[in-house]
């Protein structure tokens, strides 16, 4: 039931609208009084709800967000890959140094075996075949030999 006593809510209700009187800035005494522009003071709104209450206030401006800090042209993690890359290039190159240091080192040493064994190899060739035309050694001839009380006759 409606405070009327009508088992129904009213049709048609009276709405007041009542428009507040701001009340003037305080103003410190010691302070320079500075001029009040008259856009300076927010307007006064009401609402009538779907209930029927009126709701008397100022309007109020959203928060705006504090503005965010400026973004490089460049962002850091594309700075440290490019960073990266060049230091990567950089040790490439040295070791590609590295590596064709040491392929010539195994060559040369390889060079250095081929020639000791070739060297070696004549020396001892020219020994085997010098050796077969020339009779400078004593030829021993074993024949039975006797051996009577430690003594050898031959």
């Amino acid at each position: 039931m409606y405070p009327d006593h009508t088992p129904h809510p009213p049709t048609e209700r009276a709405v007041e609208v009542h428009q507040p009187t701001p009340y003037p800035p305080a103003v410190a005494v010691s302070a320079p009084v500075a001029p009040v522009q008259p856009g300076s003071v927010p307007a006064v709104a009401s609402i009538v709800l779907p209930d029927g209450r009126v709701v008397t206030g100022y309007a109020i401006n959203p928060a705006q967000p504090e503005p965010l800090a400026a973004k490089p042209a460049v962002s850091r993690t594309a700075v440290n890959v490019a960073l990266g890359g060049a230091g990567f290039l950089a040790v490439c190159g040295g070791l590609i140094l590295l590596t064709s240091f040491i392929a010539a080192l195994t060559a040369f040493i390889t060079q250095l075996i081929t020639l000791a064994a070739i060297c070696f190899g004549g020396w001892i060739a020219v020994q085997v075949f010098s050796a077969s035309g020339h009779r400078g050694s004593t030829t021993v001839n074993i024949r039975k030999a006797v051996i009577k009380r430690n003594h050898f006759h031959g």
